[in-house]
This record gives C-alpha cells, sequence and structure tokens, in this order.
C-alpha cells in the first residue's frame, strides 16, 4: 500500500493526466507475474516509452525513483 501511495504522489506531481497505473495481484494471477519478469514485489514496471524499466520497493526515493524513470530532467 506504501508503494502505491507513493506511486500516486509520484505521478500526480510529474505526470498529470500523462500516466495510467494497472496494479497486478501476484496471489491471483502468477503467470501474469512470471510473464512480466515479476519475481519480488512490489515491482513497479514502466512500459512506455521504452526502454521498459522494473524498480522494486516502497518507491520513497523520489529523485531515484524519478532518475530510473528518465524523468529528471
Amino acid at each position: 500500500m506504501q508503494a502505491l501511495a507513493n506511486l500516486n504522489a509520484l505521478c500526480r506531481a510529474h505526470l498529470p493526466d500523462r500516466h495510467e497505473i494497472e496494479i497486478i495481484d501476484i496471489l491471483q494471477e502468477p503467470k501474469r507475474g512470471l510473464a512480466d519478469g515479476i519475481f519480488m514485489t512490489p515491482t513497479l514496471v514502466k512500459l512506455t516509452p521504452q526502454p521498459i524499466r522494473h524498480i522494486v520497493g516502497s518507491l520513497n526515493q523520489t529523485q531515484t525513483i524519478l532518475m530510473a524513470l528518465g524523468l529528471n530532467s
């Protein structure tokens, strides 16, 4: 829940009206998790724009997350 709250806050601040969040419950959809390369939770998968990025953790280090997403400019 903390990762989701952090992600929502980050998106509101840095990507207003330019993001889409899909939440996958790995317990309910384990094959989807494996297909998406998710081996730890919580994991954020950024699909577009390329390159695809996997970010694991509570997403509480905003500057690090922005850099990983290519939003630090």
